[in-house]
């Protein structure tokens, strides 16, 4: 059952207006969760400035941060961020479709590199307890090195995990038409 969103989208015409006055990209714009946030332009300037930091002046490798999004994005069940980001991952950051499939259920598949391993732990980590325990923290810090990278993942665990949150519970709409879900339709049990 499809619910309605609880907050109607700006209209297009306003949100690409307010979208070209910060900066932000007119298909980022007329995206539903920019329009749906539009409606406190303050607010939405602020997440698009780190949106923007996160994924364009990145530190933390592009598919790692995908796989981590996916994964978050799995785990509580937001199928706007599931939709937006498979796109981004199978196009932008080289994760595969079967890799996007086995992040439902990361530890039982063998798709993954050490790396991958660690940053997927590290969200399941941050989701079942608030932060990343000692033990996958090590092992984080063996893969990815550098400090600025390792801060720059738990910042992006905690962005995606609030935006997962404000997606669902203004339930933003994917936009019309789309298939949830993709590759394969499947979503989360409750």
């Amino acid at each position: 059952m499809e619910l309605k969103s609880r907050i109607e989208c700006v209209p297009l015409e306003e949100a690409l207006r307010l979208g070209s006055e910060m900066g932000i990209r007119e298909v980022q714009a007329g995206k539903n969760a920019f329009r749906m946030l539009a409606h406190h332009p303050d607010l939405v300037r602020h997440l698009y400035g780190l949106l923007t930091m996160l994924s364009t002046r990145n530190k933390l490798d592009s598919r790692l941060r995908e796989l981590m999004i996916m994964r978050i994005a799995w785990t509580t069940g937001s199928e706007y961020a599931w939709f937006q980001h498979y796109r981004i991952a199978t196009t932008q950051a080289g994760v595969t479709p079967e890799e996007i499939v086995a992040v439902r259920d990361w530890r039982k598949s063998d798709l993954f590199s050490p790396a991958d391993r660690a940053v997927l732990a590290a969200v399941d980590d941050t989701r079942e307890d608030g932060k990343v325990s000692d033990t996958v923290w090590a092992e984080c810090g063996q893969q990815l090195k550098e400090p600025a990278v390792l801060i720059e993942m738990v910042v992006a665990i905690a962005n995606w995990i609030m935006f997962s949150q404000l997606l669902q519970s203004l339930r933003v709409p994917i936009e019309g038409g789309a298939a949830p879900w993709p590759p394969d339709g499947k979503c989360p049990t409750p």
